[in-house]
């Protein structure tokens, strides 16, 4: 008897954002609201390391600039920056050609092909940054994601004895959401912050399912492979570039899909991910277009259905196997 609580009929696409969806950063919308130099706040981050470093401090240059956004409100700069805040710049988010309609349809493909269906697979879209989840969760492509893991910020930080009793942990916890809702608060501490190796986290999170229930499975719980489920050979990791080798290796070693994309026209780029094809980091590369017909909307749609196809073929499988043989007469 099958004991697995999965069926193993989901196919899970994963993105990176900033450049990989959008064709910049996703920082842009604050500093455009707040009249700052972007150029400057970048150069100010990468001399963090060195700054810090004279004091004998390391730094996470992937995620030093969390900080620096701090830094940034407490000295006035970025006053009375919020998560409500971050939420709607993400409604000022350009998207490449193709999005978010192209989430919408590569899931119709498999989920209404009656092939497929027969199976109930079905595809979810997740996106990993190192960018703010809440912006994410304010643009256009977040209805059509199953989630969203990024860079998170705390406003109401708990005090000194919030949980001394029953009555402090609830008194701290309406304080926490009705600063949230009144959207007066300010960011005052990190939440989460992903770089480019801890991004890796959530691809195990999507394979093993703690994701969805993380009650009851964390992410370094042992789970035999043919039990989990999301198996990593049903995913598809797609991103821009070096920063990704981590995530796309772990898909690579486990028989997943990796792509990677370049914007159009963009001669460095271009080199940038033909590179990491030919060192064996993805598997293949397109233009940041994902209009129909484009060439990548070609390989991850016909990626999509070439892992449907073997889900198909294993259900097949599985059902003959089950079925002993029938009674015949005898000779």
């Amino acid at each position: 008897m099958n004991s697995s609580p999965f069926e193993q009929n989901i196919i899970a696409m994963v993105w990176d954002c900033d450049k990989t969806l959008i064709s910049s950063y996703m920082q842009e919308p604050l500093f455009r609201h707040y009249g700052v130099d972007g150029a400057k706040f970048w150069r100010e981050v990468n001399g963090l390391r060195a700054y810090y470093g004279k004091q004998g401090i390391a730094v996470n240059q992937d995620t030093c600039y969390l900080n620096h956004i701090l830094t940034y409100v407490k000295a006035g700069i970025f006053k009375g920056l919020n998560n409500k805040l971050l939420r709607e710049f993400g409604k000022e988010l350009t998207f490449y050609p193709g999005l978010p309609d192209f989430f919408g349809e590569v899931k119709r493909l498999i989920e209404e092909d009656p092939k497929y269906k027969a199976f109930d697979i079905r595809l979810e879209h997740y996106v990993v940054s190192t960018g703010f989840a809440e912006t994410i969760r304010g643009s256009a492509i977040a209805p059509f994601v199953e989630g969203i893991f990024g860079c998170e910020f705390i406003e109401a930080p708990a005090q000194p004895g919030f949980c001394d009793s029953a009555e402090a942990l609830v008194v701290a916890q309406e304080a926490a959401r009705l600063q949230g809702e009144s959207g007066n608060g300010e960011i005052a501490q990190i939440a989460s912050a992903l770089d480019n190796t801890s991004k890796t986290r959530y691809l195990f999170e999507i394979n093993k399912g703690s994701n969805k229930y993380p009650e009851t499975i964390d992410v370094n719980s042992s789970i035999a492979r043919e039990v989990r489920r999301v198996p990593f050979e049903n995913m598809v990791y797609v991103a821009d570039g070096p920063s990704d080798v981590p995530a796309f290796s772990i898909l690579n070693y486990n028989g997943g899909s990796t792509f990677a994309v370049y914007p159009k026209g963009d001669v460095n780029a271009f080199k940038q991910v033909d590179a990491l094809r030919r060192d064996g980091r993805v598997q293949m590369f397109g233009e940041a277009d994902y209009t129909n017909a484009s060439q990548s909307w070609l390989w991850l749609t016909e990626k999509a259905r070439a892992i449907a196809d073997k889900i198909v073929e294993r259900k097949k499988v599985a059902i003959k196997n089950s079925a002993g043989a029938p009674p015949s007469h005898l000779t």
